[in-house]
């Protein structure tokens, strides 16, 4: 099968399919991982609110695509930031989908993120109001019995005038929290009102004030997640971690050694990656737990230069090319997103896209994939 495909000039060259779509697999309840999908939502097209200001979720087919990730056996990381969470998606609307999440699917694996976006960042004028602003959204979590992400807050980046603000309102939310949770250290690269989180510039520096968090409150904190898209820092932190505390690697770019690990440990996964590559990460981490090591990697190496080119700077925009995946693959009917994120990419990125995903395996319907490319070929002018 062909596709005239344009290059960054637009010359146009044919391309050649030639990927074999990934078998899924179901991973089973004691897999050799935790292994969480940060889901992404769809938006409605059909919606009268203005996308920069008022953006409406499609329920059903964002519910859709979240029982296709527990029919593989995935845990669901919900309303996190690869649901466009503080870029598109408000807090009411991150508790709603917590709720239908949480009533549709009551037995699957599922974390929540809870943060403080609904609090500007500007109006923000002390920890006090970072305090208030995650209770609230803790509270109302709380009350649907549902587990905790806790995510990294803009706010107190913002007013934190050192580490010991940092821990003084972790200590504080973290007492609050019914069951162990998961923190999320996520780098600038994601976010860049984040810089300089746990009140330091240094990495190491930065490490030892979470790590004097995770100890302080040791039987509140199941693990911890860390986006920092460098694997090194990850094993650093890794080995050092209290026993019991499970790292979750948020590396979009070097996942697939992360979560093999070494002679001293290995990460569990919580990736925005694994929306788009829930099949291959199901079957990848299935064979793990049976000891075939080669046959994780021959599955999950293949799948990083796509990776890395979904997850290419600015990081922040990679919803766009998961969504985009979705949509090539059959699990919503537009390429619209919330806020208009659909043009925050290129077109050479999306033909890019189009032909990696291809050689890995991971258009599941490549008839549909190329009938889907050429109209948005044409959307373009091509």
């Amino acid at each position: 099968m062909k596709i005239a495909l344009p290059d960054d000039q637009g010359r146009l060259t044919d391309y050649t399919l030639r990927g074999t779509p990934v078998a899924a697999g179901r991973l089973g309840p004691d897999a050799a991982r935790s292994v969480y999908s940060a889901a992404h939502v769809v938006a409605d097209p059909f919606t009268g609110n203005d996308p920069s200001g008022g953006a409406t979720v499609d329920w059903a087919a964002t519910m859709t695509f979240r029982h296709h990730l527990a029919g593989l056996g995935l845990g669901i990381a919900e309303a996190m930031d690869t649901a466009q969470r503080g870029m598109g998606l408000d807090w009411p609307g991150a508790l709603e989908l917590i709720r239908r999440t949480r009533e549709e699917l009551p037995d699957a694996a599922v974390a929540n993120g809870c943060g403080t976006d609904h609090l500007d960042p500007s109006a923000a004028r002390s920890t006090d109001d970072v305090i208030r602003a995650y209770q609230e959204q803790l509270e109302a979590i709380q009350k649907l019995d549902a587990r905790i992400i806790l995510m990294a807050s803009r706010a107190l980046a913002r007013v934190a005038k050192g580490s010991q603000d940092y821990i003084r309102v972790y200590d504080r939310i973290l007492s609050d929290c019914d069951h162990p949770v998961i923190l999320h250290w996520l780098g600038d690269m994601f976010d860049p009102q984040l810089a300089g989180y746990w009140g330091q510039d240094d990495f190491a520096d930065a490490m030892e004030v979470a790590l004097e968090v995770i100890h302080r409150n040791r039987a509140k904190v199941e693990g911890i997640k860390i986006s920092l898209l460098d694997k090194d820092k990850e094993i650093i932190m890794r080995r050092r971690l209290p026993e019991g505390v499970k790292m979750y690697t948020g590396d979009d770019f070097n996942y697939p050694e992360l979560i093999e690990g070494d002679d001293q440990g290995f990460s569990h996964a919580l990736l925005g990656i694994f929306d788009p590559l829930a099949p291959a990460a199901a079957h990848a981490v299935g064979r793990l737990g049976q000891g075939d090591v080669a046959e994780f990697r021959a599955t999950l190496d293949p799948t990083v230069p796509l990776a890395r080119h979904i997850f290419r700077a600015p990081t922040q925009y990679y919803k766009t090319g998961v969504v985009y995946l979705a949509w090539l693959n059959g699990f919503q009917d537009h390429f619209i997103m919330l806020g208009g994120a659909q043009a925050m990419r290129p077109l050479p990125y999306f033909t890019e896209t189009f032909r990696l995903a291809d050689e890995c395996g991971l258009l599941r319907d490549p008839d549909l994939a190329v009938a889907r490319m050429k109209s948005l070929l044409a959307l373009y002018g091509v």
